[in-house]
């Protein structure tokens, strides 16, 4: 299993915004779509903010896989259920990481259905995926 580089991690931890796009099951990428994303540690996860009916979180229940871009960083990736047990200390990381939204906003990220959908990204090597 493939592990963020310390630049990766800066560089994502720390951008406002995340694209994130879902790999089809015929290889080709998803739309990207504009998503927060917070760093746990040396790990990036992100949410839906709007649960599990959101069209991007659909589109990874396939293949669990696709592409992200954000800080200069363009990386394919796995997404990976997130430990439950890390959703107050990730609460947490989305309340501080977008203090300057409104407390509204921040409730609904870390709401039980957005955390529900809370994915642990994980680096990987490409697999021929076209945008």
């Amino acid at each position: 299993m493939s592990s963020w580089t310390a630049t990766q991690l800066d560089a994502i931890g720390t951008a406002e915004e995340l694209e994130v796009a879902s790999l089809r099951p015929d290889g080709t990428l998803r739309n990207p779509v504009t998503i927060w994303v917070v760093r746990n540690s040396d790990e990036l996860y992100v949410r839906s903010v709007n649960g599990p009916d959101s069209a991007w979180y659909r589109g990874t229940l396939a293949q669990h896989a696709g592409r992200v871009w954000a800080g200069g960083v363009e990386q394919d990736v796995s997404f990976e259920d997130a430990d439950p047990a890390l959703n107050d200390a990730l609460d947490a990381e989305y309340a501080l990481k977008y203090a300057r939204y409104a407390q509204s906003i921040i409730d609904h990220i870390n709401s039980q259905p957005a955390r529900s959908t809370t994915y642990r990204l994980v680096p990987r090597t490409a697999q021929g995926g076209a945008r």
